[in-house]
């Protein structure tokens, strides 16, 4: 075996303490390619046992249980790890992520997600462009990790005189963290065509001032709409980004990953590394779907999507991770966070009827956006779960997550017994008569646990926003799992920044951690409300078997089970275990996909791909 034969020239000259070859199979048993013993193994089965040892073959578990029980799969060729003690569980499953954004975000002039006065604002995006003058006059600057909602909470929101007054004469964009806004300047606005005679996408809008001009500040489709007026990236340009999304991936232990938001540039690069044996974790991409197309002509929106995804697919799960195409995305509504305020909800926002020293909240006439009415919204459903999609559904309000329920509950009656997993993404705010219909429709909710943190703009503006009974209730994760649902985990990265750990505590314990530079600080370290918390068991295994079962992974990956591919992953320390405020602060040391070591590091340094590779360059095979 190859990889065998590049382990020994490491080993041949480095000490490995926590690795060896060995010979000690048992006469009539098979050996495995790697053994992985002297652990605390974490199933996540159906009793969550724990376990020692595993041992994989063919990219697949053969074993699970005791050091004792695991040596008759040790051969002379079998790779074996020592894992001194450390936890191992199933690789990460990020059930809802955007990896090409996360990889281009990357590359972009980088506001990293810090909350800024509009002159530091402008103070950042003046430096990346005196770090490019031989861009001028043309090319557009693109400015990523925009806190929008924490810099209206300092000094307000910005406009297109914002960036008008900066030094260049370069067109710019600017994305919010949260990827429903799109800030442009004056010459940015001029290229797109967008002027006082635009009129709004159905599913966006630009905002304008008193006299119908467009101040740059681009809400949902109509951000879209100004984001697609950058030229796109070029082929090898999406393959780097893929490439970065891949690396971050692999170093937080994530082994599958739900791209929420994808089309056929991702669909190319993922296949691409695929074929080229780059493709460190299962992909699976969403196909967004389009109100507008959708009202017009249900059957050819869902006819496109279908085409798309034979492009795409590649159809049955291997142990080697592939590309798969089989969702449909659609966004129901906006975002539940001021100053937007486009999540739909039930009844109206609160606004400030008093003064700034002197606040009075009182109920408006905004109820946000509905971007998909049950009109356009059950016909188009039940079509895509006719031709084989499982729907994933954005829905940040309670109104939109309510109408979400309904349309899947259409679904349900119209095709009795057919088995479509639906999902519905975010669910910030939720009527409390609709918790327990996650359950008896069977709908996972698929959650970001970190939003269930203070921070500024949620404390400082938002609560006033929803007033202090939808406040009580947001972000209600553990509020649906009390009532028999099921939660899933997905980072939305680059939404916030690519921590699953922190995710995982917050999960537990409803609050950050000041001590991690993602988190807030100390100010907003307490408690976010009293909604219930998740324990360490729900919330892994919502990172794990249930984020499988909501993306139809769950008979193959998900938990170390005798049968399932290897996707697997060693904790430097064990969750289960430490101090609850220090859940945050982990480090994932290995991560296995299919058998096949994509990640180490530490004390498994040596199993990094990277390191093999090197060392079979400078000493021969043996």
């Amino acid at each position: 075996m190859k990889f065998s034969r590049l382990f020994i020239a490491v080993a041949t000259t480095t000490a490995f303490s926590c690795m060896a070859l060995v010979g000690c199979q048992t006469s009539g048993s098979t050996p495995a390619d790697m053994v992985m013993r002297n652990g605390y193994v974490y199933t996540v089965d159906g009793k969550n046992s724990v376990q020692q040892a595993i041992a994989v073959a063919g990219g697949k578990i053969v074993y699970v249980g005791s050091d004792e029980g695991v040596t008759s799969y040790i051969g002379t060729q079998t790779q074996l790890i020592d894992l001194a003690g450390r936890m191992l569980m199933p690789g990460f499953i990020d059930a809802h992520m955007h990896p090409g954004d996360g990889g281009r975000a990357m590359t972009l002039c980088d506001l990293k997600y810090q909350t800024m006065t509009r002159a530091v604002f402008q103070a950042t995006i003046q430096a990346c462009l005196d770090a490019s003058k031989d861009k001028e006059p043309n090319a557009w600057l693109e400015v990523g990790s925009w806190d929008r909602i924490g810099m209206t909470g300092l000094d307000g929101d910005p406009d297109k005189s914002t960036l008008d007054a900066l030094k260049t004469q370069r067109p710019i964009q600017v994305r919010s963290t949260d990827f429903h806004t799109v800030l442009t300047n004056s010459r940015g606005l001029a290229l797109a065509g967008i002027n006082k005679h635009t009129i709004n996408p159905g599913d966006g809008k630009y905002v304008r001032d008193s006299a119908g001009n467009p101040t740059g500040i681009c809400e949902d489709g109509a951000a879209e709409t100004m984001a697609g007026v950058v030229p796109a990236a070029t082929d090898a340009e999406k393959l780097n980004q893929a490439r970065a999304a891949l690396d971050a991936m692999r170093q937080q232990g994530i082994t599958s990953f739900f791209d929420a938001l994808s089309g056929p540039e991702n669909g190319k690069a993922f296949s691409t590394l695929q074929r080229s044996g780059e493709l460190t974790a299962r992909a699976l991409l969403a196909i967004k779907l389009d109100p507008a197309a959708a009202a017009a002509d249900p059957a050819k929106t869902i006819a496109e999507a279908r085409e798309l995804a034979s492009t795409y697919d590649q159809g049955e799960t291997k142990a080697a991770p592939g590309v798969s195409m089989r969702h449909v995305k659609l966004f129901m509504d906006g975002i539940i966070n001021a100053p937007a305020d486009t999540g739909a909800m039930l009844t109206p926002y609160l606004h400030n009827t008093g003064t700034a020293t002197a606040p009075k909240w009182t109920p408006g006439k905004n109820l946000g956006e509905l971007y998909f009415p049950p009109q356009v919204l059950n016909p188009l459903l039940l079509q895509a779960v006719q031709a084989g999609f499982d729907p994933h559904l954005h829905a940040t309000g309670e109104r939109a997550v309510r109408d979400a329920l309904n349309s899947i509950e259409y679904v349900r009656q119209q095709l009795p017994g057919n088995g479509f997993r639906p999902a519905i993404a975010h669910a910030e705010t939720v009527d409390p008569a609709d918790y327990a219909r996650f359950k008896a429709l069977d709908v996972t909710a698929t959650m970001s646990f970190q939003w269930a943190q203070q921070e500024p703009s949620t404390v400082d503006g938002t609560s006033d926003h929803l007033g202090p009974v939808r406040f009580a209730r947001m972000e209600p994760s553990g509020s649906i799992s009390r009532a028999g649902g099921r939660v899933a985990f997905g980072s939305d990265w680059p939404v916030d920044p690519l921590d699953e750990f922190l995710a995982l505590k917050i999960g537990v314990t409803r609050s950050g951690d000041p001590l991690n530079p993602h988190s807030y600080g100390p100010k907003f370290a307490g408690r976010l409300n009293a909604d219930p918390a998740l324990s360490r068991t729900e919330v892994l295994r919502a990172i794990t078997l249930n984020a499988a079962e909501q993306l139809r992974l769950d008979a193959v990956v998900g938990s170390v089970e005798v049968g399932k591919f290897a996707d697997l992953i060693v904790l430097d320390k064990n969750f289960m275990q430490v101090p609850e405020d220090e859940l945050a602060r982990n480090d994932v040391l290995l991560t296995v996909v299919g058998g096949k070591v994509v990640w180490a590091k530490e004390a498994f340094a040596g199993l990094d791909p990277k390191v093999l590779s090197q060392a079979s360059i400078s000493r021969p095979a043996q």
